[in-house]
């Protein structure tokens, strides 16, 4: 095979390959787990052992060190100085001199020991700012950077499908945009830190049959293209992502690390990406394990090079020795590995790891700086939705509180599965969590110093125990308001109630949660119901009827700052501004359910069966109240263009507040069906009380594109209509755009972001 189709790699790099024997070829294509053990940190790790010594494994050098912070519990500083040493010792001891590349979990910020963990991605898209996530991407890349970390294994661009899915909290939204913006954001903050994103899971994960980790995907191309595709190629083209990690998904019975449709021909010869490919952790190896499409492990190693996959991780099950001994008898191409090779060693020339001395290592790390913690309380704060409200919100001074419930006094209940703690310490029973993260009831105490705060856990997160109930209602009887935390405990495979590998056939509240709530509930006091959750659960007796709560405040896992943010919404210190990014289910039985859905799609007078959500995407209340009026377009727009839609935006209320203007679209007829709702754009846009700001969206017509008939993505002509509302299910000011002229079809060089400028009213100048 020809070497000439990577383009990044110099002459520098093509002369190492040329003076590399096949072992040390092979060497830089796989990682090595320096600290694993048997604990259930990744899928099958316990079966996939490593019977290699690490002396035995860098002899010919490395590809990549895997985890070397996050595995387990180092102190930062001695694990660099440990790091700096071995990657001396790989420059002056091994025949190429060539460092590896120190990769590192991300997902809620560094997985490390001591390091600051921020909330859960979905908690991103609850806030529906990306200029913010892009600040946390840059700060945590930062402190990546410091402790010589290469590699960030983030962001997920997985869009949600199915609220049963276990690994929903790693997900951002159900709407592919603001997948694509945000995670896009977070890739453009971590990349400007000199920290490669990856992105997870090229492509279909998230479309598991019934929810279920790994199961096969049967999803039809059009889907693919237009709901599972989009964000990876914004982040690919707008974002400019270094690295991509496989999906274990089988579509419609195609493996995608195991055929080159996906990881070759749409992620490289499409949209021209040009960086490196890793394999998610032993999905090479499940080629032949699990999925059966390769008879032995040999042939799952040439399967995953010539589908694209470049980095075998976290190990070399396949691409060392299977592979090596295949290549040797005449069974594979060579010119695969070199390929694979050449991409490796271009990175790490990109990186600077060809010229890296590692002289000296970090005297002092703060993984959990005040900028840090400040970035955390913002995400945190602004991800909070509030989903009703009776106008028991915010609190007035009350006298007597009682927080109830089993994540009211615990600092895991605000961390994802991805966090250090829930990840790895939950394995290092007595290990400290290494910094600050006070609970709900902590923070509740700081923000209501002159009232008497009762506490009582009524019930665990699972099981059935009931016999903590009666002390909950008698702290409930005597209060003025009772705050009750519930939700899920975020873990792995089975060690939680959301996480990898926790899927769930129900979405009811786990255990005995909602008694505890009903219970606490005929008291008659007053309750504010907070959700402390890794997905949406089907809460329709908590939001509709004449005894639900009084409020019903929703966090995704808010993270560190997580219960001060809470405690400020509760006071009013905080006015509410988060958004569903996920439908609020109706039943497990609806699922899979999306907002993208066709007429047919959602309910209707054929079916008796209803899916309609208990509350939309986009739904979010305020302490204040908006209104949207005067939506304008222009009455036509050619297929290949955009247009500006422009809206006027007023808080009529009496308080300040932060609005998301979300900007909807549908396509009345097209000649494939369409979805009743298509969000086009958004912007947050905070107003004091009077204040009227028009916020304008330029608006590329590929925002309205669609795989066609022919299977190409095309801007169809027809009529359009426009919408602004307080979520997709809302058409508060309305109009209509008709798409002219010849059908357009798509390409790499139309946009994919929409522009936004705010301006206040009669302020001539835009800022």
């Amino acid at each position: 095979m020809s070497t000439v189709d990577v383009p990044a790699a110099s002459a520098r790099v093509r002369e190492l390959l040329a003076r590399m024997t096949l072992e040390e070829k092979l060497a830089q294509l796989v990682g090595f787990w320096v600290d694993k053990g048997d604990e259930a940190v990744a899928p099958m790790a316990g079966e996939m052992s490593v019977a290699a010594q690490y002396e035995q494994a860098i002899v010919d050098g490395i590809g990549h060190l895997t985890r070397v912070y996050g595995t387990r519990p180092v102190d930062p500083v001695e694990r660099a100085q440990w790091l700096w040493q071995q990657q001396r010792y790989l420059r002056e001891n091994t025949r190429l001199g060539i460092p590896a590349i120190v990769h590192e979990e991300c997902l809620t910020g560094l997985a490390a020991w001591k390091a600051a963990t921020y909330p859960t991605p979905l908690a991103w898209g609850a806030s529906f700012d990306a200029e913010l996530v892009e600040e946390v991407g840059q700060a945590i890349g930062g402190s990546m950077r410091e402790l010589g970390i290469h590699q960030g294994l983030a962001p997920v661009l997985d869009v949600i499908r199915d609220a049963r899915w276990g690994r929903v909290d790693e997900c951002i939204a159900e709407d592919p945009y603001v997948v694509g913006l945000l995670g896009t954001a977070y890739v453009r903050g971590l990349q400007s830190a000199g920290v490669h994103a990856t992105l997870k899971h090229f492509v279909g994960y998230s479309g598991s049959r019934s929810g279920r980790n790994h199961a096969p995907v049967h999803a039809g191309s059009r889907e693919v293209r237009d709901v599972l595709l989009p964000p990876f190629e914004m982040a690919v083209r707008e974002g400019g992502v270094r690295s991509v990690m496989n999906s274990y998904a089988e579509i419609d019975g195609l493996p995608v690390g195991g055929v080159p449709d996906y990881l070759t021909g749409i992620l490289r010869d499409e949209w021209g990406f040009d960086g490196v490919v890793v394999s998610d952790y032993f999905s090479v190896a499940f080629l032949h394990t699990m999925h059966a499409i390769a008879a032995d492990l040999g042939q799952a190693a040439e399967l995953a090079l010539a589908a694209g996959i470049d980095v075998e991780l976290p190990t070399g099950h396949a691409f060392l020795a299977p592979l090596a001994e295949r290549i040797r008898a005449g069974l594979a191409d060579e010119g695969l590995v070199d390929r694979a090779v050449l991409r490796v060693l271009a990175q790490k020339d990109e990186l600077g790891l060809l010229d890296e001395t590692f002289d000296e290592p970090p005297a002092d790390v703060d993984l959990d700086s005040p900028r840090h913690r400040a970035l955390a309380r913002r995400l945190a704060e602004e991800s909070l939705v509030l989903l009703t409200n009776d106008g028991t919100l915010p609190l007035q001074a009350p006298s007597r509180i009682a927080v109830i419930g089993p994540n009211a006094d615990s600092p895991e209940a605000l961390m994802g599965c991805y966090s250090f703690a829930n990840h790895v310490l939950a394995h290092h029973p007595g290990v400290p969590l290494g910094f600050e993260i006070p609970s709900v009831l902590d923070r509740l105490r700081t923000e209501f110093p002159d009232a008497s705060i009762s506490h009582a856990a009524g019930c665990a997160v699972e099981g059935e125990d009931r016999t903590g109930f009666a002390a909950a209602v008698e702290a409930a009887a005597s209060a003025d308001v009772a705050i009750v935390v519930v939700g899920d405990r975020a873990g792995l495979f089975g060690r939680g109630t959301v996480g990898e590998g926790n899927d769930v056939e129900s979405l009811d509240l786990p255990g005995v949660q909602r008694e505890l709530v009903e219970a606490v509930a005929a008291t008659g006091t007053p309750v504010i119901l907070t959700l402390l959750t890794g997905r949406p659960y089907a809460l329709a007796w908590a939001v509709e009827g004449a005894d639900a709560p009084a409020a019903v405040v929703q966090a995704f896992f808010p993270g560190e700052e997580g219960g001060g943010a809470l405690a400020g919404v509760l006071s009013g210190r905080v006015a509410p501004s988060g958004r569903l990014p996920v439908s609020l289910p109706r039943s497990a039985g609806a699922q899979p359910y999306s907002y993208l859905h066709p007429m047919l799609g959602g309910p209707s007078p054929v079916t008796s069966a209803d899916n309609a959500p208990v509350l939309p995407f986009g739904h979010g209340l305020t302490y204040t109240r908006f209104e949207r009026s005067a939506l304008t377009t222009p009455a036509a727009v050619p297929a290949e263009g955009e247009f500006e839609a422009s809206v006027r935006v007023t808080n009529v209320g009496t308080r300040a507040g932060t609005d998301v203007v979300q900007l909807y679209a549908h396509d009345v007829y097209a000649s494939v069906t369409r979805p009743v709702a298509q969000l086009l754009a958004f912007e947050r846009i905070s107003l004091e009380p009077g204040e009227s700001a028009v916020v304008t969206f330029t608006v590329p017509t590929s925002r309205l594109a669609f795989t066609g008939r022919e299977g190409f993505r095309i801007v169809e002509a027809g009529t359009i209509e426009v919408w602004v509302g307080a979520s997709c299910a809302e058409r508060e000011t309305e109009t209509v755009v008709d798409i002219v002229g010849p059908d357009h079809r798509v390409g790499t060089e139309d946009r994919l972001i929409v522009r936004v400028q705010t301006a206040a009213v009669g302020d001539p100048t835009r800022v």
